[in-house]
């Protein structure tokens, strides 16, 4: 009984500090909303902590110096640079939210726990901060932008303006392409690639065709808005309503088609494992063809300049947007900040101020860039990429990538081309729809172990695509796939009502 009663009376009184954290929370935010201002109306000086996956360089101090120093005529503010590792990532991030460490702004996406964090109140909603101390975002983003970043109507972070959804098909030796005079223009079908992946089997016995599976993944995300466990809304669909992939023919002969591949030869050996990284040394090396991936414009130009060997990209699908994509890059506001309006001015900064956005992706101009012509930069000389202080901890993760510098080595209409997919874009009859799992996570959590024994065998096309997916869908529903799907349903129906 002692015992008991002490774990209550220790409960009630974490209870009681959680409690008076949020009634001074609520203060902070107050004051906040006045934008952190004196009694004669000037702003108060404030630090802005940003958060974000990447490596420190050399000379992150160097130009978080010359930020703070931009950020303090603007907005009174300095800025704290405050990039995680990748791999630790996880661990650090959980361990700020948990102990309710004050910062201010952190990277999130579809893929990194945005709708998670939302639904669990670690980002503030954004849209009075927006009216009032971002006004000029909106019309920056568009509605599409922000209407795909919405959870439940409500906005929790803003996206990076650049590329709004993707393209899909191949990466491919240059060499190869130009020796067997391959066409890689317009959108090939999957017989086509099949025609070229052939003609290297046949004729380049020291060559693998195409590098991982990654191109199961291409076409599944060009064919369907995936919703969760394999429900997804497939593309062109002029109804809003979700199917099980796994019933779906076009699915089942997709798989049916890798099977064959696998039986061609045309995959790596280790393709249950091989990534990007390993398919582009083996191209490097002679000894690739092929590696599927989401495409943009100007990617082959990147991948080549990165891995030091010239790929030609090939599309086998036209753009498509989903809510992922929309969500694919994304800033939010910790419902720990301690001055959110001074947080938003920022963020009102980045998709508007050039020179603020290339100080963050470039560093500072005569130390880490020159200017080549007005948007075109390049290394200061004696300076490569092998040797440069400050590398780019990611533009595409900041406010209005149109907005940045560009290359020498770089397509000089790279944004317009940009522009161009945006517009052409199809975009998903439920773009904006974001899935809650609350309600069936128990039954995800279960799912989620089933779908690791089949997926990455199937994905191989080593497996016989009827009996594996057979076999699947009978521990799936064992594992309470019908209330999973019944949820996914329900939510649809209540969202497509909201949208009028």
């Amino acid at each position: 009984m002692k015992k008991s009663f002490k774990i209550a009376m220790l409960t009630m009184l974490v209870s009681m500090i959680a409690l008076a954290g949020c009634g001074a929370k609520g203060s902070k935010e107050d004051e906040a909303s006045a934008g952190g201002t004196t009694e004669d109306g000037k702003l108060k000086p404030y630090k802005i902590t940003l958060v974000y996956p990447g490596t420190a360089q050399k000379d992150l101090a160097v130009v978080q110096e010359e930020m703070s120093k931009y950020l303090t005529e603007k907005i009174n503010a300095t800025i704290e640079l405050k990039p995680i590792e990748w791999g630790s990532w996880d661990d650090k991030t959980n361990l700020m939210k948990i102990s309710n460490e004050p910062f201010d702004l952190m990277f999130t996406a579809s893929w990194y726990y945005y709708p998670r964090d939302a639904a669990k109140g670690q980002y503030l909603e954004l849209d009075d901060l927006m009216n009032q101390y971002g006004k000029d975002i909106p019309d920056v983003l568009g509605p599409d932008f922000i209407k795909g970043s919405r959870i439940g109507g409500k906005l929790y972070a803003l996206p990076t303006k650049k590329e709004f959804g993707q393209s899909f098909g191949l990466l491919l030796s240059k060499k190869l392409v130009d020796k067997y005079k391959f066409d890689v223009n317009g959108i090939k079908s999957i017989e086509e690639v099949e025609k070229m992946l052939g003609t290297i089997k046949a004729n380049e016995p020291g060559v693998t065709p195409i590098i991982s599976r990654k191109f199961t993944n291409v076409w599944e995300a060009a064919n369907y808005d995936n919703i969760i466990a394999h429900i997804a809304v497939a593309r062109g669909s002029k109804e809003i309503k979700a199917i099980d992939k796994l019933e779906d023919p076009k699915y089942i002969d997709f798989y049916k088609r890798m099977n064959v591949w696998y039986k061609n030869g045309w995959f790596d050996k280790d393709i249950l494992t091989s990534d990007t990284d390993q398919a582009m040394n083996m191209i490097k090396a002679g000894k690739g063809f092929a590696v599927a991936s989401s495409l943009k414009p100007g990617k082959d130009k990147e991948m080549s300049l990165t891995s030091g060997t010239e790929v030609v990209q090939m599309e086998t699908a036209a753009p498509f947007t989903t809510t992922g994509d929309a969500q694919g890059a994304m800033l939010g506001i910790s419902r720990t900040s301690e001055d959110p309006a001074r947080a938003m001015m920022f963020l009102n900064l980045l998709y508007t101020d050039k020179k603020l956005l290339n100080m963050l992706d470039w560093g500072v101009e005569g130390k880490h860039y020159v200017k080549k012509s007005e948007n075109v930069i390049d290394f200061p000389e004696g300076v490569n990429a092998d040797t440069q202080a400050y590398p780019s901890p990611g533009g595409w993760m900041f406010g209005n990538q149109f907005n940045a510098y560009l290359w020498a080595n770089e397509d000089p209409q790279k944004w317009e081309q940009f522009q161009k997919l945006n517009d052409s874009s199809e975009r998903s009859i439920i773009l904006g729809f974001a899935f809650n799992q609350e309600p069936v996570k128990a039954e995800m959590a279960a799912i989620e172990n089933v779908n690791k024994e089949f997926e990455a065998s199937l994905g191989t096309g080593a497996v016989d695509a009827e009996k594996t997916i057979a076999k699947w869908k009978e521990k799936r529903d064992a594992a309470g796939f019908a209330k999973v799907k019944a949820e996914v349903d329900k939510q649809l129906q209540e969202w497509a009502a909201a949208q009028k």
